[in-house]
């Protein structure tokens, strides 16, 4: 399926601001799931461009300015042909309750997207785990904590930047997508999965309904999960989607701040910024060859 893509973020201050650099990571990386055919980014005021791949091998555009303005608005448009996903072959029942068994080559790799980034102090993380698993079921263990946090929590929108860690979202039962998916990350990642953060677009196909809990004019935000013989599998526990093609990578981090589709710094009197919007569109699109 061809999508177009329509990702706007606009910053409002109260008089002239001087930006800092800004780190903009709104440009998918192509692969067998996901081709990039058009690609434009606007910005005001100007901004000249610097391309660079990241640790993670996502592309990053650093923008740097050279006037002060008093709004800040980038525009990144997309033409996408999306493919189906990697597919996930559920492991069997007997097999549920044992650790994944990766290779010692791949072990050197994952070792960082295996290791938890928060803590869990208190042991809620750990007690509610061992309760979800401890659950009468038949279904693996990745497929039950996706399935535990999309039924027993509550979605929400958050505008205000950051993550809650995984001890807060237990807490409060609720949280925007990319707090569900950090919840899911650092659960599997204790059951000794690589797992990694991923930024991105969710989607309906035509004539679909709008089923989704997450907000559609909004970035979404998931988990993958290095699954043995079949790789990096998505997890989407807010809709419960495991490797479905409604879901539009964009990038993809050992931790969300790695991700941040866009971030940045400006120098201002106290309380310049006095808003904030980001609007996203993916509607189908149809490309046409050109007719010699």
């Amino acid at each position: 399926m061809d999508l177009h893509v329509r990702h706007v973020t606009r910053y409002q201050y109260a008089q002239p601001v001087v930006f800092g650099p800004h780190r903009l990571m709104l440009r998918p990386r192509d692969s067998f799931d996901l081709r990039i055919l058009e690609t434009e980014l606007d910005i005001f005021p100007r901004a000249e461009l610097a391309w660079s791949h990241d640790v993670y091998g996502n592309p990053v555009a650093l923008a740097t300015f050279a006037e002060a303005a008093d709004r800040l608005e980038i525009t990144s448009s997309l033409v996408l042909r999306r493919y189906g996903s990697a597919l996930f072959r559920k492991p069997a029942a007997a097999a549920v309750a044992f650790v994944p068994h990766y290779s010692d080559g791949e072990r050197i790799v994952l070792q960082p997207f295996i290791t938890p980034a928060s803590s869990d102090d208190d042991g809620s993380l750990a007690n509610w785990l061992s309760g979800v698993l401890q659950e009468p079921g038949d279904a693996d263990s990745l497929s039950r904590l996706a399935e535990a946090i999309h039924g027993g929590f509550g979605y929400s929108v958050r505008y205000e930047e950051g993550t809650q860690s995984p001890a807060a979202t237990l807490s409060l039962g609720a949280g925007s997508c990319r707090d569900l998916a950090w919840l899911f990350i650092e659960a599997v990642r204790r059951l000794g999965y690589a797992a990694r953060f991923v930024t991105g677009y969710l989607h309906n196909a035509p004539g679909e309904a709008g089923s989704s809990r997450a907000a559609l004019g909004l970035t979404h935000a998931w988990a993958e999960v290095y699954v043995p013989g079949d790789g990096w599998v998505e997890f989407d526990p807010t809709n419960a989607l495991v490797a479905d093609p409604h879901l539009v990578r964009v990038a993809v981090a050992r931790v969300p701040l790695d991700a941040s589709p866009v971030s940045g710094s400006f120098t201002g009197a106290p309380g310049a910024q006095i808003g904030l919007w980001v609007g996203v569109d993916v509607t189908p699109t149809q490309v046409f060859a050109a007719v010699a």
